[in-house]
């Protein structure tokens, strides 16, 4: 066995020395090492990456709903730079003459021309024009859906109240930021709606026509609104969205993300995997699925044929048209308005057939808005939350918000009502006033039905939890008891059906002066209210009494098999017909 000698020679003979024995590594490694050690000695942003990649983040599919409106955000805004090249925010008046040939000569505004032309005249633009509507589609829809994730798992309570109202706000404002871009080719469809925008500013009383002038510009169309819509569109309301993302995100690291319960879960821990390299792994592949559906139907699937509504003109009205499906709440909110709902009063006229609907939904998105402290203040419940309720364990919440989907829907749905009288051969009217019935017995329906529903459900789990599934062989017992034997439940499932939590109606107590508050009387019967139906979670006592239970029938079962087996005759279940 030889053996290597290391004579000392000096400092610079031992530094190529240590050199030759370790390997270098590639260039490319130790550029991006040296890159990453620059900055840090700058910025000071390892601590900040070391902790967010140790962040644990639980795993649930519907926790991918808001990834969809995250990453369909992204595609907006890199298929709305690409077209910001190309898009002209002027309606000044010009002469068409590109490639589509029904519209050559034809007179429209400058943006319509350079919507047309980056439509049938730029390599790709008419795929990216459509990437755009879709991917904003899916992005006002992926915030809606989250939303509705967040409110049936309770995920809103304390201490993510902020974070709600933030989501809220990202609502409204992708709501304006979709309409402000909808608006901006000045076709007839847009132009339409626009009229609709101007009518509803126009009903507020006293200031509605100031206002429609300082926003047009001037008397309805104006020559200015399509600019203002467009520093709106790219602009503002981007860099207000993005900000408030930012901000949601840090909330939501900050505050720990909500998980279902299960096995080890608890409310003051996280089960899951860490942020790299397993989610930051997973969040890269979705977005690229997320980015490849949306092209997927923008090359499949047409979405606003400017081509066909040619320019904006006032006088014409085109019969079937609508607004993307998000404003259409508003259009059917007017539709449903019964006639003569205008009164001329102090020389005035007072449009209620605008002010009643407007005024209605803004309570409902207010009350959507502050629906997080409205609970608290019913419950009186002032814990931190960190697990996420299945929706079946908070009935009266899920029956309101089945209920506030079903009064969104229906307002939604009257935005078609001449495209469902045309298909299904129905009359105007008709449609008109089943949608209107609808409007005040579908909310009612929806509340009571789902919250029987919801409590048949926990009435089910209750039932599994202490008896196990079904599992259809009915056995006869030598005593002529007939038995039906039970599938047995993993622990995993146990702790998912009995794990979670019930509140107690609030109890009025007197203040200082021996008296009860009004405003906590009415606490208190809204308390009662919201939690006069609930089922007490199973408790550790009732499932072992149910597991002996079974274990005994299971064990006498055992023996009875074993005694015929022994005695000559097979074991028969109750529909063995032999």
């Amino acid at each position: 066995m030889s053996t290597a000698t290391v004579t000392e020679t000096g400092p610079d003979t031992a530094a190529d020395a240590s050199r030759s024995e370790t390997p270098e590594k590639p260039l490319g490694g130790r550029f991006v090492a040296g890159a990453a050690n620059y900055i840090d000695e700058r910025t000071s942003l390892s601590g900040f990456v070391k902790e967010l990649g140790r962040k644990i983040f639980p795993d649930h599919w519907s926790f991918m709903l808001g990834e969809i409106a995250l990453w369909s955000f992204v595609v907006v805004l890199l298929s709305g730079t690409f077209l910001t090249f190309f898009f002209q925010a002027s309606m000044v008046e010009t002469h068409y003459n590109g490639s589509f040939l029904p519209l050559r000569g034809v007179e429209m505004s400058a943006a319509l021309d350079s919507t047309l032309r980056l439509s049938f005249d730029i390599r790709g633009g008419l795929l990216v024009r459509q990437i755009h509507h879709w991917a904003a589609l899916v992005f006002v829809a992926g915030i809606g859906v989250h939303m509705l994730r967040v409110f049936f798992t309770g995920a809103f309570r304390k201490p993510r109240e902020l974070n709600w109202l933030i989501g809220f706000v990202l609502f409204v404002l992708a709501m304006a930021e979709g309409f402000t871009g909808y608006s901006l080719p000045d076709d007839l469809l847009s132009g339409n709606g626009l009229r609709i925008i101007d009518g509803i500013i126009k009903g507020l009383p006293i200031i509605g026509t100031w206002t429609s002038f300082l926003f047009f510009g001037g008397e309805f169309p104006g020559t200015a609104i399509v600019g203002r819509l467009y520093t709106l569109h790219i602009l503002l309301l981007p860099a207000i969205l993005a900000g408030l993302l930012v901000v949601h995100l840090m909330l939501m690291v900050i505050n720990k993300h909500t998980q279902f319960a299960g096995p080890g879960r608890k409310n003051d821990n996280v089960v899951g995997y860490p942020m790299m390299p397993v989610y930051m792994s997973k969040m890269g592949g979705f977005f690229f699925i997320t980015f490849g559906v949306i092209v997927l139907i923008a090359a499949l699937f047409t979405i606003n044929p400017i081509w066909n509504y040619g320019p904006y003109d006032p006088s014409p009205v085109s019969a079937g048209t609508q607004p993307d499906w998000y404003i259409g709440f508003a259009d059917g909110a007017l539709r449903l308005v019964p006639p003569h709902w205008e009164i001329v009063l102090w020389d005035r006229t007072w449009s209620f057939n605008i002010l009643i609907p407007g005024g209605v939904f803004s309570i409902f998105l207010v009350i959507v808005a502050i629906y997080p402290f409205i609970e608290a203040w019913i419950t009186g419940d002032k814990r931190e939350h960190h697990i996420a309720q299945r929706p079946r364990n908070a009935p009266t919440r899920t029956a309101i918000g089945v209920a506030g989907v079903f009064f969104y829907a229906v307002l939604w749905a009257a935005a078609s009502s001449d495209i469902i009288a045309t298909h299904f051969w129905l009359t105007m009217e008709g449609v008109i006033h089943a949608l209107q019935a609808l409007l005040f017995i579908a909310p009612v329906l929806a509340y009571f039905i789902t919250k029987r529903i919801a409590l048949a459900l926990q009435k089910k789990d209750r039932e599994i939890a202490l008896h196990g599934y079904e599992s259809g062989r009915i056995v006869r017992l030598p005593g002529g008891e007939y038995i039906e034997v039970h599938q047995p439940v993993d622990q995993y499932e146990v702790v998912k059906l009995v794990d979670f939590e019930t509140n107690e109606p609030l109890v009025v107590r007197p203040n200082d002066q021996g008296r009860i508050p009004w405003h906590e009387n009415l606490r208190a019967s809204i308390s009662r209210w919201f939690f006069e139906d609930r089922l007490t979670p199973v408790t550790q006592a009732e499932l072992e009494d149910a597991r002996a239970h079974q274990h005994h029938a299971l064990d006498h079962l055992a023996e009875t098999e074993q005694a015929e087996i022994e005695g000559g005759a097979p074991a028969k279940d109750a529909d063995d017909k032999s």
